[in-house]
């Protein structure tokens, strides 16, 4: 019966710790593939195996859910048989004959994973190279640069037979990184900058600022979809949503047009870090990139991460807006996130804000409002939301 395999990506580096990742991944891929059937998934040299164990189980749906799983570095659809040369050859025959009668090259690589095997991985992909040569008489050998590649696999239980293999997510499982805050705008890049930390191993609790009647329940509803279309790579999510008006209303009273965004700032990273502590939380993501608005000078950067002891992590902060982009269109966040509803950042935006604000100042203006009670009242108005996939 077609199968699927996994191979590992970074795991294999992991030396004494390598069994727990690999736990952790057939963990993962176990419940990502359990909406597609009944699946057996076990791991043996470096490989781990999705094997369908009914005729019901829906193979396109399950090899679709594997590629988007971190620590999968590359997926590919494979059919076991006998380790005999005559039955590789003809699993080969079957199994890719759509791809070996349409193709003009090809070439055949083996790997002989079981050294009991009686051929060399040379010899076996020179016979059944051979073999299917006068098969398909289509086909021109080309090793260099074959339309197709017949992919051969000698392992301990059996022989596969599969074409090329597609790219899986990489990175590490998610769950083995920790667990972290991640601030979750409307915009393109707090997605990106999320997927980026997930895909390192890091379990994510989303908070979002949300500003009615300035942002409205079309925004909020926006960023739910963003979340929802994060779960696929990131797994299930908590989102939390956190009144932010009467902060940005007591900032717009008494603070200088000029310190706006910088004293907003500086509320939402307090805010995110209390929603950390609460979870054991180890760090807070943000959505930066080193100057691509004023905010995000450096200087303007250790104004907002000087109230919080956590580190921030900016997965982002030397891309520039291209490359960001074109990550938010392959995780599929991009068509969301370019939606036209504002969110709380857009809200009270200062005519000439501060790019190279001094920390002193900062704290001297901030000092009019009541930071303490304007926090807590946040804290008790939020709104939490399961994201599922």
């Amino acid at each position: 019966m077609e199968m699927i395999l996994c191979k590992l990506g970074e795991v294999i580096l992991k030396g004494l710790n390598r069994r727990s990742f690999e736990d952790k991944l057939i963990s993962n891929l176990r419940r990502r593939v359990s909406k597609s059937g009944n699946f057996r998934i076990y791991s043996k040299q470096s490989t781990i195996y999705v094997e369908p164990v009914s005729d019901d189980c829906d193979l396109d749906a399950a090899f679709a859910a594997c590629r988007q799983v971190f620590g999968v570095i590359a997926v590919s659809r494979a059919l076991p048989c006998a380790k005999d040369v005559q039955a590789i050859l003809a699993t080969a025959k079957t199994y890719l004959h759509d791809e070996l009668s349409t193709a003009k090259s090809f070439k055949v690589e083996s790997k002989r994973a079981d050294k009991s095997f009686p051929l060399t991985s040379i010899q076996l992909s020179q016979q059944v190279g051979g073999a299917l040569h006068q098969a398909f008489p289509n086909l021109e050998v080309n090793v260099h640069d074959p339309e197709l590649t017949v992919f051969l696999e000698v392992r301990d239980d059996a022989a596969f037979v599969h074409g090329p293999a597609v790219p899986g997510a990489g990175g590490l499982p998610l769950g083995m990184g920790g667990t972290a805050v991640t601030l979750l705008s409307g915009g393109i890049d707090s997605p990106v900058s999320s997927w980026m930390m997930a895909k390192r191993g890091v379990t994510l609790e989303p908070v979002h600022f949300f500003s009615p009647p300035y942002t409205s329940e079309a925004a909020k509803d926006k960023v739910m979809q963003l979340a929802r279309e994060l779960t696929p790579w990131c797994g299930r999510m908590r989102l939390q949503i956190v009144p932010f008006t009467e902060i940005q209303e007591e900032i717009r009273r008494k603070v200088p047009e000029d310190f706006f965004t910088l004293v907003m700032r500086r509320f939402m990273m307090r805010l995110a870090e209390r929603c950390a502590e609460e979870i054991r939380a180890k760090s807070i993501i943000t959505g930066e990139c080193l100057g691509q608005v004023a905010s995000q000078t450096m200087e303007a950067l250790r104004c907002t991460e000087d109230v919080v002891s956590l580190p921030v992590l900016r997965p982002l902060i030397g891309m520039d807006k291209e490359e960001i982009v074109r990550i938010s269109r392959k995780i599929g966040t991009f068509d969301t996130s370019i939606l036209p509803y504002e969110d709380c950042c857009t809200v009270f935006t200062p005519r000439h804000p501060k790019t190279k604000p001094h920390l002193d100042e900062v704290r001297e203006v901030e000092a009019a409002l009541d930071v303490e009670a304007l926090c807590n009242r946040a804290m008790d108005g939020r709104e939490f939301v399961r994201i599922k996939l």
